[in-house]
């Protein structure tokens, strides 16, 4: 399934090249239903057990107004190396101008290299809905009402 034969419009989102960017793929979709787009690296770097780097894409995105780019992890990485994104999902903003990187971290008890042109994570477009708070002095009764933080009671 291609952009065009999708249920949903696809969005634009403009992207600027960096310098240390050049030659290296666009974000893209692996396969016709996937739900992110590959990213890839502009750095090599050896990320060390337990360390973490933002890792250089070589882009600068415009994403427009009323939608986010959220950053997760690519499972291949986290299942065989123990490499993932710490901060799942990454948020970029519609008004962050600057160059998107990638927070990784090494779960792993050897170093891992990332090479230049390394698929390193997905990008999924989203919508964002806005929330107003509205303070109350009183909240309505739920059947689990405070019960279970952290899960709902079930091993």
């Amino acid at each position: 399934m291609s952009c065009a034969d999708h249920p949903l419009p696809p969005i634009t989102i403009r992207l600027k090249r960096l310098a240390h960017g050049e030659g290296l793929p666009l974000p893209s979709y692996a396969t016709p239903g996937a739900a992110g787009m590959d990213v890839v690296a502009a750095e090599d770097l050896v990320l060390q057990p337990g360390q973490r780097h933002a890792v250089a894409t070589g882009l600068v995105m415009a994403i427009p107004d009323g939608y986010e780019v959220q950053v997760r992890p690519r499972s291949g990485l986290a299942l065989k190396h123990g490499i993932t994104v710490p901060n799942t999902p990454g948020t970029i903003d519609s008004d962050y101008r600057g160059e998107l990187k990638v927070i990784m971290i090494n779960h792993d008890s050897q170093a891992f290299a990332i090479r230049r042109g390394d698929r390193i994570a997905q990008l999924v477009a989203a919508p964002v809905q806005r929330a107003d708070f509205a303070e109350v002095d009183d909240l309505d009764e739920t059947a689990r009402g405070a019960g279970g933080f952290g899960s709902t009671g079930i091993s």
